[in-house]
């Protein structure tokens, strides 16, 4: 039953506690025996938290109502300040940071039940799209380890694929927590803007484009986190209106007749893998078995534009985040303590004036009208998550004689169907509906509506229940 347990759904794991079936500390035994057979090969976490996790559960008795009761997370190493454990940001610059208060996800979170294990690694402050920091070194994708679990949130996406938890917390600014999900054949949701608080420390992630989630198995485990982060905190700037019912009964709903739209070809004109076209092909019929209304758009739009002007933004962004460390860290951050990239980042930043970045920001928000005008013909859209099957590890490296910013180019190749919607905060869903003809996840992305993360999970809950998929499993976690 022990090997088992990780791949439950975490309601499930909390549902066998509650009822006394297993202990909580069964549980996080579990999970730190899975952690420990897997991790040198995987180097999903970065740091464990046995001690501390296995005094907390047993601090769990029979019959906790709590939704997560006893649930082992695994927690992303970036955003989340959790009190008394360090927390690095993937730089080597951090040290041994160790936060002296918990942010509120988190706090959310662990007051849900949750028992965190570990946290685990992020590319530095969560800037490419695979998981590779020059501190703790890559993070190997259980599918195929010469191949990247993606990023920024790859070390959770990498544990719950590998069964070493069943939940983890990650973050998504430009795709992170949906990019992994894909690579790792998980659930990944990215949710409306403002729909989760980030305080207190932050007050906005990379200019309200970057929002809170998790990576979870099953429709339901996501649904149900995202009523335990969801809501916001005093002083935040963006509020989500509430839901009309908790996003844990829409994920057993049925979601009705739906108007979808789809296309296959990147908003930046980068090529796409077959077997990404055909995974999303494959989601179009099967959406059409189910009786919705399935129809082919076009998305048109200034790419190069629209790319230059979210780089302007993260780079500003960028510079930004390193003022705000050295306030958290109570002392300046030499710019060789940072990784190439993410120093010509912040030197590049440098050179950016205020003006030039409103005028990107201001540039995004009006494609944001644009692209959002699109939804009063249909309800739902379709894309593949990614251009690309998982990458191999080191591909998105530089050649030499380029900038390491060329990294960041060279991503947008792969990644090109994620980041408009943290642009425009619409609620994006990655699922694991396909595998390549060699056995890789192959995710296929929904978006909805301005805060319809409800239809999302209702639509999503519906495929998986005609093409389930919680049941695969990672050869790696198979031995």
């Amino acid at each position: 039953m022990d090997d088992e347990l990780m791949f439950l759904p975490a309601l499930e794991q909390a549902r066998l506690v509650r009822e006394g079936e297993v202990t909580a500390r069964e549980l996080v035994g579990a999970s730190l025996d899975a952690i420990e057979a897997l991790n040198s090969e995987l180097n999903a976490f970065v740091l464990t938290t046995a001690e501390q996790a296995l005094a907390a559960a047993d601090e769990v008795q029979a019959g906790d109502p709590r939704p997560f009761a006893g649930v082992p997370i695994a927690v992303k190493d970036l955003v989340a300040l959790t009190r008394g454990v360090r927390t690095t940001f993937g730089m080597g610059a951090a040290g041994e940071f160790i936060p002296n208060h918990d942010t509120h996800t988190y706090r959310r979170l662990r007051d849900a039940g949750l028992l965190m294990v570990g946290k685990t690694s992020t590319p530095e402050l969560g800037i490419l799209p695979v998981t590779e920091p020059l501190r703790f070194g890559p993070t190997r994708n259980p599918w195929d380890t010469s191949r990247t679990p993606g990023g920024s949130s790859g070390g959770s996406a990498a544990a719950v694929a590998a069964g070493m938890t069943a939940i983890g917390y990650g973050n998504d600014g430009g795709g992170s927590i949906r990019i992994p999900a894909s690579c790792c054949g998980l659930v990944g949701l990215k949710p409306s803007r403002g729909r989760i608080s980030v305080g207190p420390t932050w007050t906005e992630l990379v200019a309200g484009f970057a929002i809170e989630g998790v990576v979870t198995r099953t429709v339901a485990d996501t649904a149900a986190a995202l009523d335990v982060m969801a809501g916001p905190e005093a002083g935040d700037p963006y509020w989500a209106p509430p839901p009309t019912e908790p996003f844990a009964e829409s994920a057993g709903r049925d979601p009705g007749k739906l108007r979808i739209a789809y296309f296959t070809d990147a908003p930046n004109g980068a090529p796409v893998h077959e077997h990404c076209v055909a995974a999303a092909r494959e989601a179009v019929e099967l959406l059409e078995s189910l009786g919705h209304e399935v129809d082919e758009a076009s998305f048109d739009f200034d790419g190069d534009t629209y790319v230059e002007n979210f780089v302007k933004v993260w780079l500003g962004v960028t510079g930004d985040e390193i003022r705000d460390y050295e306030e958290l860290f109570g002392r300046p951050i030499d710019r060789d303590e940072l990784e190439p990239l993410t120093r010509q980042m912040v030197e590049t930043a440098d050179a950016v004036t205020a003006t030039d970045y409103l005028q990107s920001l201001g540039s995004l928000r009006k494609l944001s009208r644009q692209v959002v005008s699109m939804w009063n013909g249909f309800d739902v859209l379709l894309t593949p998550t990614l251009a690309q099957p998982p990458l191999p590890i080191g591909a998105l490296e530089p050649k030499e004689g380029e900038p390491p910013i060329q990294m960041l180019m060279n991503s947008g190749a792969w990644v090109p169907f994620t980041p408009v919607w943290n642009v425009t905060g619409q609620p994006a869903m990655s699922v694991p509906l396909v595998q390549s003809p060699d056995g890789l996840p192959i995710g296929v992305q929904l978006v909805g509506a301005p805060a319809r993360e409800d239809v999302l999970i209702a639509l999503a809950s519906q495929l998986e229940a005609a093409r389930p998929w919680a049941a695969r499993r990672p050869e790696l976690a198979r031995a």
